[in-house]
């Protein structure tokens, strides 16, 4: 069984404005079009069973939209494999009451993104959420790291990772790309003292960039993207080499490590070669690429 942790898809009548934007402040070039049933051609395809999709509210308003989104997809795509986690802004006071709505409605995680909601990862009011989150079985994914789109900004750094973790010691917490995307060496020496659940999302797949924008990206009729005019380079210098990869992963357990392919951002077949090509055994591969997200998700 393949479980995919980590991927992200847009309502059909905003996605192209949505995938535009992140176009635009990243300069990455998405693989496959950004739609829940673009998603599932995609599993299809690379012999996905599950995906989890992970939206971002990045401004308390979208709420109420963005989570009853997330139930209505559970909703229709259950068949496909397809699970929708919600999520909560910072600035969402009424998180507690969200929160159990969630879980009614069959919910099971919630992400967080510090960077795209403007919110360092330790403020008290993302503790407060993770707190209760905890207290009602939920699932915690979060970014980790740097974001392609806005570098330097330090909102998930490991220090900061670390005051979460003291405060309200989360069970169930994932912090994306490989615990926190551009920190490498000093994730590597916090899971000499930390417990860190992980998915390799954006780490060890290869990157597409654009570096003109000559005519708009189209997409083919089997789903994957027609770069037409768009020049692209692949730009793999802030990913993990395979060694400090296999070192992460057996620092932090093979156990506490989920497959995450970001799409749109990558290919899901190719994020799961990745992992498979990069010097774990077959067991450890097993586990990164669907037994530890069944006992979470299934």
């Amino acid at each position: 069984m393949i479980i995919d942790f980590h991927t992200h898809t847009f309502p059909e009548k905003i996605e192209e404005k949505a995938i535009s934007i992140l176009c635009g402040n990243s300069g990455l070039v998405p693989y496959i079009k950004g739609t829940v049933a673009g998603l599932a051609e995609s599993m299809r395809q690379s012999g996905v069973d599950y995906s989890v999709i992970l939206p971002i509210v990045t401004n308390p308003a979208q709420l109420d939209t963005i989570n009853s989104t997330a139930i209505t997809i559970n909703e229709l795509y259950a068949d496909k494999g397809i699970i929708s986690f919600g999520s909560i802004h910072p600035d969402n006071h009424n998180y507690s009451d969200v929160i159990k709505s969630l879980v009614r409605n069959g919910i099971k995680g919630i992400k967080f993104h510090p960077v795209y909601q403007e919110v360092p990862f330790d403020d008290i009011r993302y503790k407060r959420i993770i707190s209760c989150a905890c207290d009602n079985d939920l699932i915690i994914q979060v970014h980790g790291g740097y974001d392609v789109g806005f570098p330097g900004v330090d909102f998930a750094s490991p220090s900061r990772i670390k005051n979460v973790i003291n405060d309200t010691k989360p069970e169930k917490m994932i912090m994306a790309h490989m615990g926190a995307w551009g920190y490498w060496d000093e994730i590597e020496e916090m899971l000499n003292e930390y417990k860190l659940l992980m998915d390799t999302s954006f780490s060890i797949t290869k990157v597409r960039k654009q570096i003109n924008e000559k005519n708009m990206t189209t997409i083919t009729n089997d789903n994957t993207m027609k770069i037409g005019g768009i020049d692209t380079v692949e730009d793999n210098s802030c990913l993990l080499s395979n060694e400090q990869f296999v070192r992460l992963v057996r620092l932090a357990g093979a156990q506490n490590v989920f497959y995450g392919s970001d799409s749109p951002w990558s290919m899901q077949s190719e994020a799961i070669d990745a992992v498979k090509q990069s010097g774990l055994d077959d067991s450890e591969i097993k586990l990164i690429l669907g037994e530890n997200a069944a006992k979470l998700l299934l």
